[in-house]
């Protein structure tokens, strides 16, 4: 049979690839293989072989389509998927399936499943009777004849089901924020009394401590957390690609929180689109209790419509209190939190506002200065409260949480260096880096300049690349693009340099500096011929060399902003 996983060599007599999601997944809440198929076949074949096919393998509500045009991609699909359902028919089951176009002349499938290897030799089974029909047209009867044979006398194998946590669930995805509002939520929970257990992009942390670095913002880090006894509130951040390669790693949640739909790792495992992305984090809202709650971004189109395929009661979130959607919440017998006359407040139909905290007193929102913090902190104060944390705890939590390396290192890091000041954040994505340049400009004072110091990974699409020049094109005062030593993700030398600086003439700018790395673009920002003035900011794209940046900071006699230097440096570049 195939080999399962993604590095597998190819097999002309099995599936393109045989994926086993071992969690809820984007087909199914459960367990499930994903099959990709050569579609080729069916792509390629004349109308009425295909209808042939349809209707020996009793295709439910056919699409024919011509040759190579979308509606063929569905029909593959559904063929697909039908003989799925055949195959099953042959072992005397039931079996449900889900068929989608693919990349590439190839078709996805997928079915769920208990028992691995019997999912495995079903899936090599399957790929073989396809391949009999669309590419070799043999006759479907005979070829799902083989199908009982297969699987004769196998060892059903492991059985295989996802966590079923104990304790309080809180998952978070989203785009951007979602590392921010995953501590602070577990911040949130420790002022409330209780032990948090929080996996993210960085690493997991219990209690406090950190017990795995790295990225662990899949499956394997949230059962990381719930393996743990002493963990009472569980915090996981969701990205896509644990998703779309296993599955989310618990089989509920009691709260959902995403905080953004927007473009990124577009093109990279058959996700193209923006609507397709939200799909694959919704993932997280269909699988909350219908006794919990959907914590969504109210500003956000794609992430409000997730509220239609969630059981549970919807809490949206807003900074605009004249956002019209968050009465559909109330509406709905939900919640809403925003901000009214500079006080974080939750709205109930029926009730007076509950204050929370004024948001000058919230250092993450750095005086309000970061919208997107302020999104943030919006989130994640109304699931903690969803789970169960008294409000003066919230309060006290929102209070203590800051912008520093110690409680959010990477994200939004101000340091003063003289009369100037240096903000590090991961800025990895337009959406990102649109924040980190906002920022950046409210704590610019009267007189100074912005230099900014631009990069991300190589895996992004060159029109994202593009973009992202062009962004920092029409807000730099100057502009630095930094070279890449760890993440070029297979790009030669001086090509994504170019890439930036076609997206920064297009807003007209042509004077771009270019450096080896981050480090080497910092200190070109500060050591230039011509200055920086007091009041300067230098807003750096720090995705690889953030340890080494601070130390340089501190090395010219800088150090971290305290929250009120920074909520006093907001105000004054805004007086000025």
């Amino acid at each position: 049979m195939a080999q399962t996983g993604a590095d597998r060599e190819p097999d002309p007599s099995g599936p393109i690839e045989l994926r086993v999601l071992t969690g809820p997944n984007l087909y199914f809440p459960r367990p499930a293989v994903k099959l990709t198929l050569d579609a080729s076949g069916v792509l390629a074949a004349d109308p009425a072989r295909v209808v042939a096919w349809q209707r020996a393998l009793r295709v439910r509500e056919p699409t024919v389509g011509l040759p190579r045009s979308p509606a063929r991609a569905v029909a593959a699909a559904e063929l697909a998927a039908a003989v799925v359902r055949r195959a099953a028919g042959r072992l005397r089951t039931r079996v449900a399936a889900v068929g989608r176009p693919g990349d590439d002349d190839t078709v996805v499938v997928a079915y769920p499943f208990r028992h691995r290897r019997t999912a495995e030799l079903f899936g090599a089974a399957v790929a073989e009777v396809f391949a009999a029909v669309t590419l070799r047209d043999e006759d479907p009867g005979h070829a799902l004849d083989q199908v009982r044979p297969a699987l004769a006398g196998h060892d059903p194998g492991e059985t295989i089901a996802p966590l079923r946590p104990s304790i309080p669930v809180v998952a978070v995805t989203g785009t951007n924020g979602k590392t921010t509002t995953t501590r602070l939520i577990a911040h949130l929970v420790k002022a409330g009394g209780r032990i948090p257990g929080w996996s993210s992009t960085d690493g997991i942390v219990i209690d406090g401590v950190e017990v795995e670095s790295g990225d662990w913002s899949g499956p394997g880090g949230a059962a990381r957390v719930l393996a743990d006894p002493s963990v009472q509130v569980a915090v996981t951040e969701t990205a896509r690609g644990g998703i779309l390669l296993r599955g989310v790693g618990t089989s509920v949640n009691d709260v959902s929180v995403v905080t953004n739909i927007s473009a990124d790792h577009l093109g990279l495992l058959g996700v193209h689109t923006l609507d397709q992305l939200a799909e694959v984090k919704s993932v997280i809202v269909r699988i909350t209790k219908p006794s919990g709650w959907t914590v969504l971004n109210a500003d956000d189109p794609l992430v409000r419509a997730m509220r239609s395929v969630s059981r549970a009661k919807p809490w949206f979130f807003s900074p605009d209190r004249d956002n019209p959607y968050l009465d559909d919440a109330l509406e709905a017998g939900g919640r809403a939190i925003t901000v009214i006359d500079g006080q974080i407040v939750i709205l109930g139909r029926g009730h007076d506002p509950t204050d929370v905290i004024a948001l000058a007193d919230v250092p993450l929102t750095m005086a309000g200065a970061s919208r997107v913090n302020t999104a943030n902190a919006l989130a994640a104060t109304a699931a903690a409260i969803a789970i169960g944390v008294p409000l003066p705890a919230v309060r006290e939590g929102l209070r203590t949480f800051t912008t520093g390396a110690a409680h959010n290192a990477g994200r939004l890091n101000v340091y003063r260096l003289g009369g100037r000041a240096v903000v590090l954040d991961l800025a990895h994505n337009e959406a990102s880096l649109e924040s980190l340049l906002a920022v950046a400009r409210a704590l610019t004072l009267p007189g100074g300049e912005l230099a900014v110091v631009l990069g991300t990974a190589g895996d992004r699409p060159d029109e994202a690349i593009h973009a992202m020049g062009a962004i920092a094109g029409r807000s730099a005062d100057r502009l630095l693009v930094a070279g890449r030593t760890k993440y070029t993700r297979g790009r030669p030398a001086g090509e994504m340099e170019a890439i930036w600086r076609a997206g920064a003439a297009e807003a007209g700018v042509v004077d771009v500096t270019e450096s080896a790395d981050e480090l080497s673009g910092l200190v070109a920002a500060l050591d230039a011929a011509v200055p920086l003035p007091d009041g300067s900011v230098v807003a750096v794209c720090a995705l690889e060399q953030r340890a080494e940046l601070v130390a340089e900071i501190e090395r010219r006699g800088g150090g971290e902003m305290s929250p009120d230097e920074v909520a006093e440096r907001v105000r004054a570049a805004a007086a000025g």
